[in-house]
């Protein structure tokens, strides 16, 4: 049975000041029909279907590390709420960061939202998405003009020309407040600094076998977040120690004794939760950010959540994954703490250990090319689960099927009674497939559900 890593409790609190149409003062007067269905009104298809699609996306598109596409997620996310959120009247505009200047929607205008949305999605897409392979840009054009012809058969010229229009213009006025973000804008052009020098001594991260790749991301923490501020930090990590009776050493054994059971075939559970969570080998799957975007497109699913049930969960989730990636990246590079793999093999003497992380098919496995404190997957995981139970509550039960039927790793569906629950999860299993210490997960979830409390208390509402 594994043990179980510790959760946050989640406050409740909203902010709840609307400004509504007011009736006609004749006491028999009848308010007027909007001139415009509003977003719940309609179905969730066009948010999902695109949200799906940029899954695959980010998952074939080199450079798109996981605090990248973490970014990306939050702008789309953004501008898909923008959109629809004229007609969302218990919610208002997050229009209000420095720098962002959102166009106004027209008093007489009319917008269908679904079709409004569809030229969002595709807008943003492909703005922060332009080195994505011909097959997936075919696949944007192609379900970009699929919802096109469904939407123009659904309302009039008119309504359908004034939606696409502004569905574009917020796309284009967010996408341009993005690149004033210098260092998070396009960052998936610089996955490393050549000029970023790790720091030496005893028991900081260096280039980590077996690849000795340059640090990822070291200046990532400088990324300007969406709610988060640099007060969310972790508490400092275990001092460092050779010592076979410290805990240093006592957690680096933990981590070795769970790799090597598996590698010996007696813990089936353990490795099963390893590639269950293992979202970051390239090409394989999606990022460990995008596996909530996919786990909230589940969520809806199973709740039959609206059009703007779902562009308020994807919006949430989005600017949690991305603070949480910038705030994680950032403590890794202000603690710069060794990975296990280096500790076992050059402290404990055991030379030829390694994790089971994204095996390669010759027999050579891999570990992250960035310091392990903390845990990006803890951090996401944290911030995602917060947001994702405020929307859906604290009791919500599920059986995550996102990697059904795969036959590259153990995909098989697994049963969860919380968001916080599979947090926990997702952060300890980086401790079977061997690229983390306990204190990485332990410390990243704290983290990331202070990351995801300052994403639920924006002024949404």
């Amino acid at each position: 049975m594994m043990k179980k890593l510790p959760v946050s409790g989640k406050p409740l609190l909203v902010f709840a000041t609307l400004l509504l149409l007011l009736p006609a003062c004749h006491p028999d007067a009848v308010a007027p029909e909007p001139t415009s269905h509003l977003t719940a009104s309609y179905e969730r298809e066009v948010a999902t279907k695109w949200n799906d699609l940029l899954l695959e996306i980010e998952r074939f598109t080199p450079g798109y590390l996981p605090p990248v596409s973490a970014r990306s997620f939050a702008y789309i996310g953004l501008a898909a709420y923008e959109t629809a959120v004229p007609g969302m009247p218990e919610y208002k505009s997050l229009g209000n960061y420095y720098g962002l200047q959102l166009p106004s929607p027209k008093e007489n205008d009319e917008y269908f939202y679904p079709a409004a949305l569809n030229s969002a999605y595709a807008a943003m897409i492909i703005k922060l998405y332009p080195t994505a392979p011909a097959a997936q840009i075919s696949k944007i054009i192609t379900l970009q003009n699929y919802f096109n012809d469904k939407y123009e058969a659904q309302t009039s010229p008119e309504v359908f020309e004034n939606s696409v229009n502004w569905g574009r213009s917020v796309a284009e006025a967010i996408y341009a407040w993005s690149k004033t973000d210098a260092t998070g804008h396009e960052g998936y052009l610089r996955p490393s600094d050549p000029s970023y020098v790790p720091p030496s001594g005893s028991g900081l991260w260096q280039p980590t076998y077996p690849n000795f790749g340059k640090a990822l991301l070291p200046h990532w923490g400088d990324v300007r977040m969406f709610a988060a501020t640099s007060d969310e930090q972790c508490k400092a990590p275990l001092p460092y120690s050779t010592a076979e009776n410290s805990e240093f050493y006592v957690q680096a054994k933990e981590t070795e004794n769970k790799v090597n059971l598996i590698r010996q075939g007696l813990n089936y559970e353990d490795k099963w939760i390893a590639e269950f969570w293992s979202d970051d080998c390239a090409a394989l799957t999606f990022t460990p950010a995008g596996r909530w975007i996919a786990i909230a497109s589940q969520a809806l699913e199973n709740n039959s959540g609206n059009l703007e049930k779902a562009v308020v969960v994807y919006a949430k989730v989005g600017m949690a994954v991305c603070d949480a990636g910038i705030r994680a990246w950032g403590e890794k590079y202000r603690y710069n703490v060794l990975r296990p793999v280096d500790y076992i093999r050059n402290v404990m003497g055991h030379d030829t250990w390694n994790s089971i992380m994204c095996p390669d098919g010759a027999g050579q496995f891999f570990t992250p090319s960035f310091p392990t404190y903390p845990s990006g997957h803890g951090t996401f995981s944290g911030a995602a689960s917060e947001v994702l139970t405020t929307e859906f509550g604290s009791s919500y039960a599920m059986i995550d099927k996102c990697h059904e039927n795969r036959v590259e790793f153990i995909g098989t569906p697994r049963s969860f009674h919380s968001f916080y629950e599979m947090a926990q999860e997702n952060a300890y299993s980086r401790l079977p497939i061997g690229v983390h210490f306990r204190m990485d997960a332990e410390a990243a979830l704290d983290l990331g559900y202070k990351v995801g409390r300052r994403v639920d208390h924006l002024p949404w509402k």
